[in-house]
Order: structure tokens, then C-alpha cells, then sequence
């Protein structure tokens, strides 16, 4: 019995909410802050509205590829760190963590980054990279060894120019 209940009142439910379409709206309400607002097209079409990867209506090109940082450059620091694994990569706040990584040729020593791209735009002063080193002492422990001073530096340069390789490659393409 309950069941039945349950069933016409889902079979009536359409009815009701149809029946409420006759009431009267307020004569003096405009409509215009609606239509500016969806001038282009609906929220979810190609015309305008909103797009969550770039939109049609920007810039084509890595630089508004839907992530929050410049694509180039993201691109380029995976590219130069390919060889080290990767802890945590978010592209939406331009933050790449490696792991800890010993090259075979020195497995008493390690070394982990931390690669912040801080902007839009591929400029110079757009990524930071911080470099933290171990060694292995006699007992097996890792204890924190220094850094050159020119690593940090050396590994910026070298994802600044990758990216600009990219981005070079990707304009002779269009």
C-alpha cells in the first residue's frame, strides 16, 4: 500500500510543477542583467560564457592550457626533472616536488627538489627551484649536505631554456 502511495504522488509531482507556471511575475522585473550576462552564448556552449580550459576567446597556445601557471614552463621543468621521480605535481598551483633520487654513479648521496613556478608568464623570475641534498655517513644515515650555490640557478636556466624551446617549436607549428 505504501509503495502506491509513493508512486502516484512521483506520477502527480509533474502535473503540480506545471501548474505553478501560470502564476504572475512582477511586470516591472527586467530581464537585461540575464541577457547581458549570457550575450555570448550559454555558460556550457562554445560562444562565450564560461570555459574552464581557456575558452575560445583567448589566446591559443600553451599559455592559457587550463592550468593555473605557465604551461611552458610546466612542461619543461617535467622535462628536465624526467629522470628523478615525482613526489606531488600540482599544475594549478605550480608546485613539483621530487623524491629523493641517488644517481648510480654516487649511491651515498641523494637529492630531492622543490620547483615552484610562480607565474602566467615565461619570464625569467617565473620558477624556483630549491635544492636539498644528503649523504650517507658511516652508520647508514642520511645527514643534510651542502648545496652549490650555483645548482639552484643552473637548474632554473635550464628549464627556463627548454621552455622556451617549446614554446619556439609550437609557434613554428602554427
Amino acid at each position: 500500500m505504501t509503495s502506491r502511495k509513493i508512486l502516484f504522488m512521483a506520477a502527480l509531482l509533474p502535473f503540480l510543477v506545471v501548474g505553478c507556471s501560470d502564476l504572475e511575475t512582477d511586470p516591472t522585473y527586467s530581464d537585461k542583467n540575464h541577457d547581458d550576462m549570457y550575450k555570448n552564448g550559454s555558460v556550457m556552449s562554445d560562444e562565450g560564457g564560461f570555459d574552464i580550459f581557456g575558452g575560445k576567446g583567448k589566446a591559443k597556445g600553451a599559455d592559457s592550457a587550463g592550468i593555473g601557471v605557465n604551461a611552458f614552463l610546466w612542461r619543461a621543468t617535467l622535462d628536465t626533472v624526467n629522470f628523478m621521480p615525482i613526489q606531488s605535481a600540482d599544475p594549478f598551483g605550480g608546485l613539483i616536488i621530487t623524491d629523493w633520487y641517488s644517481p648510480p654513479e654516487t649511491p651515498n648521496e641523494r637529492t630531492k627538489l622543490n620547483i615552484f613556478i610562480r607565474d602566467r608568464d615565461l619570464r625569467a623570475d617565473g620558477i624556483k627551484v630549491s635544492v636539498f641534498r644528503q649523504t650517507k655517513d658511516q652508520d647508514g644515515n642520511w645527514i643534510d649536505a651542502a648545496v652549490a650555490p650555483t645548482t639552484s640557478g643552473a637548474l632554473e636556466n635550464a628549464i627556463l631554456t627548454k621552455a622556451r624551446q617549446i614554446r619556439l617549436a609550437q609557434k613554428q607549428f602554427q
